[in-house]
């Protein structure tokens, strides 16, 4: 397989979509490992197999109504495989394997009959300390912006997936691009005070546009950063309800088109009257339970 991934929204010809099957039984809060997790555990509206399946069943058929190759990860027993981006990326024409965090390490074994799709030339194995997650990763043309965690208290925090190590590999790697790193905010309990990834707070859509949280940022002069590279009026602006419900975390099937979750309405309805976009609906609300959505499902493979 030619890996070729130069920005979030080229026309899509391969992606890896996660795994809904054999989700296990529900984590206790001790074992959440992001915010909106353990928000849903602790009000008891964590969603179920059969709800996770509809869902991404759903999904899986918009991309090959559009002829869209769609992989699958081998399914492991009890164990949530629902969010592909985060156990590699892809960049250009090489694939990055992600050093996850311990909960799920044993989520990459089930990728091997992907991985062996690829050049082993074409594969980047980052150092063991060197943490990300392709969440926290979006590439835009020349441009890499990455989500990141400066703190001190980075290692007391489960929602911090991206350190300065791994953006300095990834700096050697592809020394054409421009990276820019993003502080995010953290909080592993409250998921209106914390971002998880970048793209749960910065997503962008067409050729020129975008969709952002403002305040996700640690420092305002990133998010004003941004707004300069899109201009402010290619940005839309979403509440901090809206980042709860994750509507940045939508996916580009093309320059022209996007999956959303059918009840985005007001984002929905900008996307398709104010940039002329074909919305593809979908329901995605009980996987959104689970720290993710459909940006996180996917691991892009090729696009044109």
């Amino acid at each position: 397989m030619k890996l070729n991934i130069k920005n979030e929204t080229g026309k899509l010809k391969s992606v890896v979509l996660g795994q809904p099957n054999s989700l296990g039984a529900i984590p206790t809060l001790e074992e959440s490992y992001d915010a909106k997790s353990y928000d849903t555990i602790q009000k008891g509206i964590y969603p179920t197999e059969k709800e996770v399946i509809h869902e991404m069943n759903e999904f899986e058929k918009i991309l090959k109504k559009y002829g869209v190759q769609v992989f699958r990860p081998e399914i492991i027993e009890n164990y949530n495989q629902v969010f592909a981006r985060d156990v590699a990326f892809v960049i250009d024409d090489k694939m990055i394997i992600s050093n996850v965090i311990a909960d799920r390490a044993d989520e990459q074994e089930a990728y091997r009959k992907i991985f062996e799709e690829v050049k082993w030339r074409d594969i980047i194995n980052l150092p063991e300390t060197a943490h990300i997650e392709g969440g926290d990763v979006i590439v835009w043309n020349d441009f890499l912006f990455i989500g990141t965690c400066f703190s001190e208290d980075y290692r007391n925090f489960k929602t911090a997936r991206t350190n300065e190590y791994a953006i300095n590999i990834l700096k050697e790697y592809f020394p054409k691009k421009r990276i820019l790193d993003f502080e995010l905010k953290k909080n592993d309990r409250e998921p209106y005070k914390g971002i998880l990834h970048l793209d749960c707070t910065f997503n962008p859509v067409g050729t020129d546009k975008c969709i952002i949280y403002k305040d996700g940022f640690v420092d305002e002069s990133d998010y004003l950063l941004i707004l300069d590279i899109f201009g402010e009026e290619n940005c839309f602006h979403v509440t901090d309800e809206e980042m709860f419900e994750m509507y940045p975390n939508i996916f580009s099937i093309s320059p022209e088109i996007v999956v959303s979750d059918s009840s985005f309405t007001r984002m929905n309805n900008h996307l398709r009257n104010e940039w002329g976009m074909t919305v593809e609906e979908i329901p995605y609300r009980e996987i959104s339970k689970m720290g993710g959505l459909l940006r996180c499902s996917t691991m892009p493979l090729v696009r044109e």
